[in-house]
């Protein structure tokens, strides 16, 4: 009898620990999932506020210019959501210079006042984001801002592209911060690339 009572207690251990490893594996599995689910988020564009930028008579060669600096922006936003400061920095670089290059002899007056008023802080963002490769954080601090800028630009003057405006309510010490995304594909530069559902998309810039 005494036995049998340790084959039993011996089999029900086994099965206990079993069931304990089956349900710690489902709960890994489950935030394995939840973890690939919420890296990206894919929305629909029927939600969202569509717009169109301001000025419909750009000379040619500012659009070309204006698009090079969109296009930097875009790489320090895609470096920071890969978590690379090295990334991000030679964007900002590559973004001060080409703001270097833009011609300002061919906007009109009411352009020149809107560009004006977002250059000097746009190329700043860009230098600290350019010199600080190995301080992500503050290189998200000032993409932050940069944002803003760079929203007010492509508003103004497109950006070559359908362009969506993001916001987490997170980002920022949770004050909130917004970016400008080239695809419908959510995926957060604050946290690389993660914290994707609270993710809200505003507007497309077209």
């Amino acid at each position: 009898m005494r036995r049998i009572l340790i084959v039993l207690m011996a089999t029900g251990s086994v099965i206990f620990t079993a069931c304990n490893n089956g349900d710690k594996s489902s709960r890994e599995n489950d935030m394995a999932k939840r973890d690939t689910d919420t890296s990206k988020k894919v929305i629909e564009t029927a939600s969202m506020t569509e717009i169109t930028h301001s000025f419909n008579n750009v000379d040619p060669k500012i659009t070309a210019s204006l698009k090079a600096v969109v296009d930097h922006y875009l790489h320090i936003k895609n470096a920071l959501i890969n978590n690379s400061g090295s990334g991000a920095a030679d964007g900002g670089k590559e973004m001060a210079d080409a703001i270097s290059n833009v011609d300002k002899s061919f906007f009109t007056a009411d352009q020149k006042k809107v560009y004006d008023g977002i250059e000097d802080d746009l190329k700043e963002n860009a230098e600290h984001i350019g010199k600080s490769s190995g301080d992500i954080a503050h290189q998200r601090e000032h993409f932050s801002m940069m944002s803003e800028d760079v929203y007010d630009l492509v508003k103004a003057f497109g950006g070559g592209q359908a362009l969506y405006h993001d916001h987490c309510p997170m980002a920022n010490d949770q004050k909130g911060a917004m970016w400008l995304s080239e695809t419908k594909e959510v995926k957060n530069p604050y946290f690389g690339g993660k914290m994707n559902e609270c993710v809200k998309v505003r507007e497309v810039i077209k």
